[in-house]
């Protein structure tokens, strides 16, 4: 397995109490395979992910990348094989910087050269003109902002991409845009992907196996068959099912 959570906890010092924010989770992700999480705002999903990037306290528990454990703070190597898109694209780049800027920043830090011709690569990878090398952030739309934030990920050339809730910010036209993108770019480059959203439309459409989280511990996981067949065991996969099924319908 390329990704492996093993008994996970997750605990914060809020308030002056401890809140656990993730009790206990364990999941394995295959090369190549896009796993999702699932669950209710709170339900401890971007937590997992946090942890694995080292933004989030590990109280318990391990993780390992490729058989290896993770160290803290993470390695050179790991950023470069792992990488993060979050879900507010303006919040996640900075605002006064060009997106070229943007874009070769990481290729500086890891001493890469020749970043005038990635770049380029890069935004004709995501659809983007390469004229938009040199505007800023608020110059463009939410989705093309996701497409730079999207492009600026896979600089380094990761294999892992960490996905949190990467289209809950855009507008529904977009969504489904930015959906086919991540699936397009997952097959060429044969990543691997490790999903978080509330939607479980979203995850079906993305995603091999699920995993369905409540109040920060793991309630049932799913193979796409097995979501496409609603053929779920617990009464909270349910729920969550049948309010999705509601909302598409609605839609």
């Amino acid at each position: 397995m390329l990704i492996e959570v093993e008994n996970l906890s997750v605990t914060y010092t809020a308030k002056g109490r401890k809140v656990r924010a993730v009790e206990n989770v364990s999941l394995s992700v295959g090369l190549h395979e896009s796993y999702g999480l699932v669950g209710e705002s709170g339900s401890g999903k971007s937590t997992i992910l946090r942890a694995i990037c080292g933004l989030a306290p590990i109280s318990a528990g391990s993780i390992r990348i490729d058989g290896q454990p993770l160290t803290a703070p993470r390695s050179r190597d790991f950023v470069r094989q792992v990488q993060m898109v979050f879900q507010d694209p303006y919040a996640s780049i900075h605002p006064r910087h060009t997106i070229d800027r943007t874009l070769s920043e990481p290729l500086a830090i890891h001493g890469i050269k020749d970043s005038d011709a990635r770049v380029i690569q890069a935004l004709t990878d995501v659809g983007l003109p390469t004229s938009f090398r040199f505007r800023y952030p608020h110059q463009l739309s939410g989705g093309q902002r996701q497409r730079v934030a999207i492009a600026r990920a896979l600089m380094l050339e990761p294999s892992i991409l960490l996905l949190d809730e990467p289209t809950s910010a855009l507008d529904a036209s977009v969504q489904a845009e930015t959906l086919n993108l991540l699936s397009r770019l997952r097959n060429e480059r044969g990543l691997t992907f490790l999903m978080v959203s509330h939607d479980l439309a979203v995850i079906d459409h993305m995603c091999d196996r699920i995993l369905v989280m409540q109040q920060g511990s793991a309630v049932e996981e799913l193979t796409r068959d097995q979501l496409a067949g609603a053929q779920m065991q617990t009464d909270y996969a349910r729920t969550l099912f049948d309010a999705s099924a509601d909302r598409m319908l609605e839609g």
